[in-house]
């Protein structure tokens, strides 16, 4: 069980699913059953790639109807080919067939961004290169998007506004430049956070590094002013790149000396992964 299944955020989100699609009830189904018929259905594979949220495909059926008994084949995380069934479900007709297409809907995205995760983490085998997340999430999916993320083989970088301090391109205008930022977030804070400081020139690379920041973005940068940039940390502060990272691009950042690569990627445009739930 993970531990994100009884959690309320996400059972509020499954509720919501829930009277989004099943609403007063299927009544194409309440037409053709009368409810007392009972059934075995199982939900399987149409695509190569990671499995990811066999466990809220149970915390729907939870929700809907308690009497459905679903069984998992396949480990969460594991990876799975065409054809393989990754879950069986029992219990009455009408209530499989009301919770088919949410069930779905949950796990084709979550095993999408769990594949997509993998892809990038192979292609940086070999190098100390961790892949992080972005809140560039579906807005209410935050905590399964990034459960996805580490499925996945991802890191999860800060979860929302609340946990991490990420100065940004926006605060350092409005602020009046990298070291007036940091001075207040630590007259604020002292060292209750760790700081990141985004950067985009090799100027701010400096300065960034002379107010005392954690971690530096170097967003959007070529390989060449990337490279210069770690050797002008020469590891006093660890180093994140960001900006148009794709599967093209990605292997080039391989040999650049950095401790982190954040795509937004992986979670802003999903490419869902396909299942379909067949009746026995």
């Amino acid at each position: 069980m993970s531990r994100l299944e009884k959690q309320p955020d996400v059972l509020m989100l499954v509720d919501a699913a829930i009277r989004e699609d099943l609403g007063t009830g299927d009544v194409t189904s309440q037409a053709i059953f009368t409810g007392r018929e009972r059934g075995r259905a199982r939900i399987v594979s149409k695509d190569e790639g990671v499995l990811c949220g066999a466990w809220i495909v149970r915390a729907v059926y939870g929700r809907i109807d308690p009497t459905v008994k679903v069984a998992t084949h396949a480990r969460e995380g594991a990876r799975i080919s065409r054809g393989d069934a990754v879950l069986s479900i029992r219990g009455p007709v009408r209530s499989i067939l009301g919770g088919e297409r949410i069930a779905l809907n949950f796990l084709q995205r979550m095993s999408g961004i769990a594949t997509r995760t993998a892809a990038f983490c192979a292609r940086l085998d070999g190098s100390s290169l961790q892949v992080l997340d972005t809140r560039k999430t579906l807005p209410g999916f935050r905590l399964l998007d990034k459960y996805a993320v580490k499925t996945g083989g991802g890191t999860n970088h800060r979860m929302g506004l609340y946990d991490m301090v990420m100065i940004k391109d926006n605060h350092i205008r409005a602020a009046g430049g990298i070291a007036e930022a940091v001075k207040k977030v630590r007259l604020a804070y002292g060292k209750t956070y760790k700081v990141e400081v985004e950067t985009t020139t090799l100027q701010e690379v400096a300065e960034a590094l002379r107010s005392g920041a954690g971690i530096i973005m170097l967003d959007n940068m070529d390989v060449p002013s990337m490279k210069k940039a770690v050797a002008l940390i020469a590891g006093r502060a660890k180093v994140e790149i960001s900006g148009n990272v794709d599967e093209a691009r990605i292997a080039a950042l391989k040999g650049i000396g950095a401790d982190y690569v954040s795509m937004g990627a992986l979670t802003h445009s999903v490419k869902a992964f396909d299942f379909s739930m067949k009746f026995d």
